[in-house]
């Protein structure tokens, strides 16, 4: 029978086309799913917790993969791999799990952090890590802000269009954590599911309530999702994805 691993894996997601396979082949699934076929000799195929856009980061992305056979030990695998990847993809962990496991639907929360630079200048070590926002950001009235959207909503309006429509757009934000030192700003998103670009949109609000261009009552016209389409032509802005990172999936 096949065997599946599960794996944890970290990236900087500058040089890829996102996690999903693509056909320019630059995906990081795309990547992970070469190294696999070279290490083993046949093809498999990479399921992801999630997809991560084109420039997002990853400290610990959760994937799994069945095997044809168990043929290297757990301690083996992360070896094997990064011998096969490029080193801005590494494979941290694996295990062996039971067939039911599922990386995506066994999945009951993700955590993102979201890095702000907020000075005049901007280090070169922290380009394409953090977004840049030169214009004094108000700490009061961001945290204020991020209260908002703790707590069960309809995201809809803090959505982009994939292409096809969501099942749901409700989603449950459990925390919103701001830590704040000199100039760098970490926001840290916790709950139970994300629509596409949903963080980003929401650290766009943030931004946006904190440097006075909108009220903190704009940010709840959004989350009640006016019905007709109102609270989607509301003026939005999307964070960067180079200041976003996946930090977590909890299982």
């Amino acid at each position: 029978m096949p065997q599946r691993l599960k794996f944890i894996v970290a990236y900087d997601g500058a040089p890829f086309a996102g996690w999903q396979s693509q056909a320019c082949g630059n995906a990081v699934q795309d990547h992970l799913e070469r190294a696999f076929a070279a290490v083993t000799g046949s093809e498999v195929r990479v399921q992801g917790a999630g997809r991560t856009d084109a420039g997002v980061h990853a400290l610990a992305q959760c994937a799994h993969v069945d095997l044809p056979e168990r043929s290297l030990r757990v301690l083996q695998w992360p070896l094997a791999l990064n011998a096969q990847l490029l080193p801005t993809i590494r494979v941290l962990r694996c295990v062996y799990v039971r067939p039911g496991f599922h990386a995506r639907f066994s999945a009951v929360g993700k955590a993102y952090r979201y890095r702000i630079w907020n000075h005049s200048i901007l280090p070169p070590l922290e380009l394409g890590r953090a977004w840049h926002v030169s214009k004094p950001i108000d700490s009061v009235s961001l945290r204020t802000a991020t209260k908002l959207f703790v707590g069960r909503h309809d995201f809809a309006a803090y959505a982009a269009n994939r292409g096809k429509p969501e099942q749901s757009t409700v989603r449950t934000i459990e925390g919103v954590r701001v830590h704040q030192r000199r100039h760098i700003i970490e926001i840290e998103f916790s709950g139970d599911g994300f629509l596409y670009k949903m963080v980003r949109l929401m650290v766009g609000a943030l931004v946006r309530c904190a440097t006075g261009r909108i009220s903190a009552d704009e940010i709840q016209k959004h989350l009640q999702h006016l019905r007709g389409g109102d609270s989607k032509s509301l003026p939005r802005l999307v964070a960067p994805a180079h200041g976003l990172t996946l930090i977590r999936v909890r299982y």
